[in-house]
């Protein structure tokens, strides 16, 4: 449709990649205008964990809508947000052990890191917060500090400050533990860093090129925040929702943080929703400190308590992500082989592949897009190839996406041998 290129922003981006007009969305599926459907390897950027138009989702929801259910609440009390809580708390927060108060942001998981961040800088009187390399919190101010990416980073227009940026695990190269360096420098009085406020971190790092870190390296950082009086943020906007595997991408680790900010799938229906869990010692913004028109999406939460009923009652889907994710892994492998260098990288059903070139992982994933997969790339220079299929998708579906993308990476690394020759 020429009205997009004709007024709509420079600033969009997906539609580049993805260059067609869509009308429909079911499952793991889209269709467009044309009548062609694709395999969805993007959900949402894993807001649609259990893919698009969940039946029971979207049932509770219509129900709602019809019975004239609260469409807006601020943060007054609802039928729909007491629901929500009762079931997030009975199969969620509980069977972990956790205590945490759910505190509802703007509907997007950069103000749930604004949220995060403020909380732990008045709780602690401090204002430095730890970050990592290739870390991506959000565009928003003070999210966009203490993210990583130069080029997001240059759209602020003014300094980001009040952020330490430490080595990531893993990115001083194997044989390297970057803890030591963090310890070193909170314990030396003349590094220069400022006692921080909290350290922040994803255990999985999605925009920044699927770096996972090692759950012994997770607890040491936990540790060493707790030691040096500094909060402990989990990042799970991206990596959580069962995404890794559990519900929570730290689960099997142990450590409990101190504060953890969710977006994205926590709605389970691709409603913007966003969420921070803070520790109750740590509860300390007051009424309307933190706030917007938008906390507390009713609609979200109707069908976020319907996706906790249906999916993490109990550990069947669990089951179905080590399945599916081996599925993945053994897909990826195939693609790795074609180009030398490439690895694997990720954990769960957030997999992909480093093939070592942004230019490569573009081809592959384009040629992918014309024969009816969508997918998209990651990493600092956009190198990895990353699968974020919908958790739920059928493994048929799975078969027939992983298929496509084996045999797109078959014919642009095939081509680009040919040339070579």
């Amino acid at each position: 449709m020429p009205v997009f290129k004709r007024r709509e922003s420079e600033a969009r981006s997906y539609c580049r990649g993805f260059d067609t007009v869509f009308t429909k969305a079911t499952g793991a599926e889209m269709t467009d205008t044309a009548g062609r459907t694709y395999i969805d390897f993007l959900a949402g950027c894993s807001s649609l964990n259990y893919g698009h138009n969940d039946p029971d989702m979207k049932a509770a929801l219509v129900d709602h809508i019809a019975g004239d259910g609260v469409t807006h609440g601020l943060d007054m009390h609802t039928d729909a947000k007491g629901a929500f809580i009762e079931t997030f708390e009975e199969h969620i927060l509980k069977p972990r052990d956790m205590d945490h108060k759910l505190m509802f942001v703007g509907p997007t998981g950069a103000n749930a890191v604004e949220a995060a961040m403020k909380l732990a800088r008045k709780a602690t009187g401090r204002t430095n917060v730890i970050a990592f390399t290739n870390g991506f919190h959000g565009v928003t101010q003070g999210a966009l500090a203490a993210t990583g990416n130069s080029y997001h980073r240059g759209g602020a227009g003014v300094p980001l400050n009040n952020v330490t940026r430490m080595p990531y695990d893993g990115y001083m190269g194997e044989g390297y533990d970057t803890c030591d360096l963090l310890e070193k420098m909170l314990n030396d009085a003349s590094s220069g860093v400022d006692a921080p406020a909290a350290i922040l971190l994803e255990t999985v790092q999605g925009e920044g090129g699927l770096n996972a870190a090692s759950p012994d390296w997770i607890v040491r950082v936990g540790q060493l925040a707790k030691e040096h009086g500094a909060l402990l943020i989990l990042d799970d906007i991206q990596a959580g929702c069962g995404r890794t595997g559990t519900f929570f991408s730290f689960d099997e680790m142990d450590v409990q943080p101190d504060i953890v900010t969710l977006a994205k799938s926590v709605s389970g229906f691709g409603l913007p929703m966003g969420l921070v869990l803070v520790k109750p010692e740590h509860d300390v913004m007051g009424p309307a400190e933190h706030n917007g028109t938008f906390r507390g999406n009713t609609h979200a939460f109707v069908t976020a308590r319907v996706a906790i009923e249906k999916f993490w009652a109990d550990d069947a889907l669990q089951r179905d992500i080590k399945r599916r994710a081996d599925m993945m892994e053994d897909a990826l492998t195939e693609i790795a082989s074609m180009v030398d260098g490439a690895y694997l990288k990720g954990r769960g059903m957030m997999r992909g592949v480093d093939v070592g070139s942004g230019e490569l992982a573009g081809d592959i994933c384009a040629m992918a897009f014309q024969n009816g997969l969508i997918v998209e790339t990651s990493g600092p220079n956009d190198e990895v190839v990353k699968i974020l299929a919908p958790l739920t998708i059928p493994d048929e579906t799975l078969k027939a996406g992983l298929k496509i993308l084996v045999e797109a990476a078959q014919s642009v690394t095939g081509n680009l041998k040919i040339a070579a020759e």
